[in-house]
């Protein structure tokens, strides 16, 4: 059985990179067909088997032989991981659909951003929403503490917005109000804790290194991300673990 959310993950992520690659551009995601950036051919069915076409092809076009990007065998095999630890965590129920949901759209926001710099409202917005519904069919988060997850995810980076005047996007605070749907308030500030320290551990090693200097933006959506999906996966056992000590 572990097989089957991991074929149903690849095959999600097969259709994430088309999503990252084309919804930050405006573009339909059915038409046109995918071709090859470099040769514009078209690109058969059996070249478009995830991860399986890119190690038959060696990473490169059948037809020009540009190299694909390692964007797409990571997306996939990350999807396919996230699905099976979703599996893992909740088996098929309904718990398992709502999980998987939410991982696939940090997994796209994280490569959108990594990218552009930007988290696209067409995925946060309609993502607050759907975290909303969850609750009303999921037994994971009461539909009250999703709503206050939704005020506090998303109040936060407002306050933040206002007190450093634009020191922090606009995507950041939907995303914040889109974990708090899915994840309620107090998971949802474990989230943005993890956040805050992963995207600072990252910060300091980059500015030590000398990849980024002090006033170059690092893209925060990834952490958010990251913090999102250990929450989700592991958030409550980890509250139980730290109130414990207390």
């Amino acid at each position: 059985m572990m097989a089957v959310p991991v074929l149903l993950g690849l095959v999600i992520g097969s259709f994430l990179n088309v999503v990252i690659a084309r919804l930050p551009e405006g573009k339909s995601l059915s038409r046109p067909r995918s071709t090859c950036p470099g040769c514009s051919a078209l690109i058969a069915w059996y070249d478009n088997v995830p991860l399986v076409s890119y190690l038959v092809l060696r990473g490169r076009c059948r037809s020009c032989r540009m190299a694909i990007p390692w964007r797409y065998p990571i997306v996939e095999a990350a999807t396919g991981a996230a699905f099976l630890l979703a599996y893992a965590r909740e088996g098929f129920t309904m718990d398992f659909i709502v999980t998987a949901a939410l991982l696939a759209a940090l997994i796209a926001i994280t490569a959108i951003d990594l990218r552009h710099q930007i988290i696209p409202d067409i995925i946060t917005l309609p993502g607050i929403a759907a975290g909303v519904a969850a609750s009303l069919v999921s037994q994971r988060v009461d539909w009250l503490e999703s709503l206050i997850g939704v005020a506090v995810g998303g109040g936060i980076f407002l306050v933040i917005i206002l007190a450093s005047g634009g020191g922090m996007g606009g995507g950041d605070m939907k995303l914040g109000a889109m974990l708090g749907a899915f994840l309620g308030w107090k998971v949802g500030l474990l989230a943005l804790l993890l956040a805050v320290l992963a995207g600072g551990a990252v910060a300091v090693c980059l500015l030590l290194l000398g990849r980024k200097g002090r006033k170059e933006a690092i893209p925060f959506g990834p952490f958010l991300a990251l913090g999102g999906a250990v929450s989700l996966l592991w958030g409550n056992q980890l509250l139980t673990w730290y109130l414990g000590r207390f």
